[in-house]
């Protein structure tokens, strides 16, 4: 398993100004706390098991974010640089880490070194900070000079990254908003036109004060491991399967995702060890549910999401189902205004399955950085694998409008679905299950998330001192040494660390799991 808190981490994405509500022009107005409204949906976070928030754009700009005008104070819109702080602190003490949005490709009209360029014409000494400027004649917007706009939007000046000023100014950005917010992670913005040095730099300079500091570029095209490498940056935007995931539900081709998962993280992977960052919708995209053709497509989306290799990251409002589609060219009802009390009104079947998955992504490692392998697939039909240190998970989905029945074959004495928490036949090795119309399964061995806590009147299991060093059985017959006990660094719950005597393995669980009941008898019995 990676030692990577952001391998194994659900990734909640908001985007600030529309999520807040806030005016679509900066006008330079007093300061509006809207963004402290964040606070008030930690609990829900929580309940989605949360490991972090990724925040669009926060600093002062212009209009969308994308256009800064500085780095170092927070969006007047949002509130002020105090403010964030206390929401960064808020995360923190939850245990949910925080991730800026670093738009380091291009600056707005506004940034005071393009300013000074306007006041000052060739004798500013900002001249050299931005790409292919020249006084040779006037640009789109009327200045006395020209200069690049990225992909021709001229309210977006580009910055010229091979001049080491701008690359010092960047980084010392970043080193302020680790000294101040004390961040945990950068999505980098148009990390396509970014130069590669600066990766290598800004990489060099986060890990050595965070080595646990997530590095993740936004790529819609070309060869991820080309920016996603030991030298560079962590992961990068998976849009290869964020195309096939709402594509093979709508054209009822499985085939298509299969395809590009195996590509990306099968056996011949062509980015091994890459965990990409995996989306179903975002702010620059249409929502999901107006992107499928059939809502009930939805939970079997979400459920691929979850157990694909990968990241999964969450788009806000997106677990209740809420719609949005880009309209006369703008992105604003991609990035509505939401209020938590709200959303009791939406889809909340949806949200419970997505806590659900949640819940269970957390239970079982091999689904977060285990192997994949396809098992059966068919058009409206897939079942695959994952696998790590001897833990295998099944994920069966079924697209078809009406039962299917699934066989493969196992291992395994005994499997349950843990999604709807029923049983699923065994007989001489082969599994069936039924599985109605447009349903998702994820099928185990051994159900550690349906499991309730027994009742006074249920049989319980008195050996409540967990001893280490001892040797338990467990009640399928496997020896394990307990190792130690410990506690979550998050939640404060007792966990018991124990190791398998057939293979070493390392394995964690709740001590009021290791130490509870399967019907008549305990979990682990101790035997010496």
């Amino acid at each position: 398993m990676s030692s990577n808190w952001y391998d194994n981490a659900i990734i909640y994405h908001i985007y600030p100004l529309g999520f807040c509500g806030a005016p679509k022009y900066n006008e330079g107005g007093p300061v509006e706390y809207r963004l402290d409204k964040v606070i008030n949906w930690i609990p829900h976070l929580k309940e989605m098991n949360v490991d972090a928030v990724y925040f669009g754009p926060i600093f002062e700009s212009v209009e969308h974010g994308y256009d800064t005008v500085d780095y170092k104070t927070i969006d007047r819109r949002l509130g002020d640089n105090e403010s964030f702080k206390k929401i960064c602190r808020e995360l923190h003490e939850n245990g949910i880490r925080v991730i800026l949005d670093g738009v380091f490709n291009h600056v707005g009209r506004g940034f005071h070194g393009f300013k000074d360029i306007q006041q000052n014409g060739p004798q500013s000494k900002y001249c050299s900070w931005f790409h292919n400027l020249n006084f040779g004649g006037p640009s789109p917007m009327g200045d006395n000079f020209w200069y690049e706009g990225w992909s021709g939007h001229y309210n977006l000046v580009k910055l010229n990254l091979k001049n080491p000023e701008v690359c010092d100014y960047l980084i010392d950005a970043v080193n302020f908003w680790m000294d101040e917010f004390d961040i945990d992670g950068i999505r980098f913005d148009a990390a396509d036109c970014i130069e590669f040095d600066f990766f290598k730099r800004i990489r060099t300079v986060c890990k050595s004060r965070k080595p646990d500091f997530w590095l993740m570029g936004e790529i819609i095209f070309g060869d991820y491991k080309r920016w996603a490498n030991p030298e560079m940056l962590d992961s990068v935007t998976n849009y290869e399967c964020y195309k096939g995931i709402y594509s093979s539900h709508n054209s009822k081709n499985y085939f298509e995702i299969d395809y590009s998962i195996n590509r990306q993280s099968g056996s011949n992977a062509i980015y091994p060890g890459i965990n990409l960052y995996n989306f179903v919708d975002n702010h620059d995209v249409n929502r999901i549910a107006s992107t499928v053709e059939n809502q009930a497509y939805l939970p079997l989306i979400y459920t691929l999401l979850y157990t694909m290799p990968g990241i999964p990251s969450i788009y806000y409002g997106s677990e209740y189902g809420i719609q949005g589609v880009k309209a006369n060219n703008s992105d604003d009802n991609l990035r509505p205004c939401l209020e938590f009390s709200q959303m009791a009104n939406e889809n909340t079947a949806l949200y419970q399955h997505i806590v659900k998955l949640g819940r269970i992504y957390k239970a079982y490692p091999a689904l977060r950085t285990g192997s994949y392998k396809t098992i059966i697939i068919r058009n409206q039909q897939i079942l695959f694998q994952k696998e790590l240190n001897g833990q295998i998970v099944y994920v069966a989905l079924n697209l078809e409008d009406k039962d299917f029945d699934m066989n493969f074959g196992t291992g395994m004495n005994a499997l349950v679905d843990i999604v709807g928490g029923a049983p699923v036949s065994i007989n001489n090795g082969n599994a069936y299950v039924k599985m109605p119309p447009f349903s998702a399964m994820i099928i185990v061995e051994d159900d550690i998330v349906n499991e309730e806590p027994q009742q006074s009147a249920a049989p319980v299991n008195t050996e409540t001192e967990i001893v280490p060093g001892c040797t338990y059985r467990h009640y399928k017959g496997g020896m394990y040494e307990v190792v130690s006990l410990a506690m979550h660094s998050e939640t404060l719950e007792e966990l018991v660390i124990y190791k398998s005597k057939k293979d070493g393995t390392m394995w964690a669980r709740p001590k009021s799991l290791f130490a509870g009941m399967v019907g008549s008898e305990p979990r682990f019995k101790k035997v010496d």
